[in-house]
Parts: C-alpha cells; structure tokens; sequence
C-alpha cells in the first residue's frame, strides 16, 4: 500500500490509520520525496518544484513518466500549462469542471462499459497509449478492464468525452441512485475524493459519513460545472 493521496485528503481528527489509498494500477501513485517538509514547522508542504512554501489551495502537475502526481505553487504551476514545456514531462492539472446535461449516457452505453459499480472515472494514460478505468473503493482507487472499443464509440457519440485532456483529466460518471452525471474534472480531484471516501468508508456500502462526503463532492461539481458547448 503506498502513500499517495496523502496531501489531497482531509484527515479525520480520530483517523488512526494514513490518509492515503493504494494508486490506480497504471495510473497515478505518489512520489517519496511528496512529503510535508519537517524543518519548516508542521503541516506545511512546500512546492515539489521550487520548494516555495505552499497555502491550502495550490496546484498539481502530473509527472507522466513517473505516473505520480506533485504539488506546485502558482509561478511553476503556470510555467507547466504551457504545451510541451519541460520537455513534456510535467503537465499542470487543469481547473476547469464541464458537464453536458442534455447529452446523459444511456443506460445501453452505460451497461457497455461493463463497469461493475454506479460510479468511476477515466481518464487517458499516455504511458500506456490508453484509456484507463477506476473507481473509488474502500481501500482506495480500484482499476477495472474497460472495453476500450466501447469507449472509442462512445468518445464519438458524446463530445464531452472526447475533450478529455490527456493524463490530466478525467470524465466522472456518477449513476448512483436515481443520477445519471456525466463531468470534465482535474485529475487530481479523483484521487482526492477517492482518499476522503476511504477515510471515513464504514460497513458494505460506505455509511452515512462516506455518503454525506459523495454528496457535498458532488454538489461542488454542479456548482462549478460550465455547460460544454455543442455544435449546432
């Protein structure tokens, strides 16, 4: 079990266990030096590329080639919006959340993808030349197998799937109860939702304190979600 999510969870003040979730198989894990810096007072983290102190809110930059996720402060997050910068190997985690509630999935497509729970995300590997399937689990990040032909049919058919930015991205799908969401997200906002969700994961399907966290998550993502423009 690795320390991955670690700097993206909320710790629970009874929580005796880490904050941090096995890594999606091929997907994101953590680095060992992503680590609260112990000479410069508790709690603080410090940007993995400058080592300039970090507030609360800061973003991150995916390190294709390690698969890993690292936290920067503003100035090196933007340095790594840039295409190519770096020679390509670290990539900043967008901000933006869209949806496309006119275009839901139907429940034909959904039972494609053959994925067993209501609710996952995908997002494209680059190391592996494609797209990756997860969903949030009580030890973590669960990869399932994902009918990649089903996919790419389903990429055509519905436009906000085939905006999904590589490696920093991810389409979140929520079916659970009576939803059927479909969302652009960060990356990185799976992974922390995952690591919350395995914190306070309770019994066979979660319990209230889990249930109550899926619920706030996704009601800051209809807050913040732009409608995705439609070609006419």
């Amino acid at each position: 079990m690795t320390a991955g999510l670690r700097r993206f969870v909320r710790r629970l003040p009874d929580a005796d266990h880490p904050a941090a979730g096995p890594g999606l198989a091929g997907g994101l894990g953590a680095r060992p030096d992503m680590r609260r810096d112990p000479g410069a007072g508790a709690g603080t983290e410090r940007c993995e590329m400058c080592r300039e102190v970090l507030g609360d809110r800061h973003g991150h930059l995916v390190d294709v080639d390690k698969r890993s996720l690292a936290c920067a402060c503003r100035a090196c997050y933007l340095l790594f919006t840039r295409e190519g910068a770096g020679g390509g190997r670290y990539r900043a985690v967008p901000e933006r959340v869209r949806h496309d509630p006119g275009h839901p999935l139907t429940d034909a497509d959904w039972n494609e993808l053959q994925i067993p729970v209501s609710m996952a995300f995908f997002f494209f590997n680059s190391a592996l030349d494609r797209i990756v399937a997860g969903y949030p689990s009580p030890g973590g990040v669960t990869e399932c197998e994902l009918d990649l032909a089903a996919w790419d049919r389903l990429a055509a058919a519905y436009p906000l799937l085939g905006e999904l930015a590589p490696d920093v991205e991810a389409i979140f799908v929520n079916r659970a109860g009576e939803g059927n969401e479909v969302f652009l997200i960060p990356i990185d906002e799976c992974y922390s939702l995952a690591g919350d969700l395995r914190l306070r994961w309770q019994g066979f399907d979660g319990g209230t304190e889990a249930r109550a966290a899926l619920a706030a998550f996704l009601a800051g993502l209809r807050q913040r979600a732009v409608a995705a423009e439609r070609e006419r």
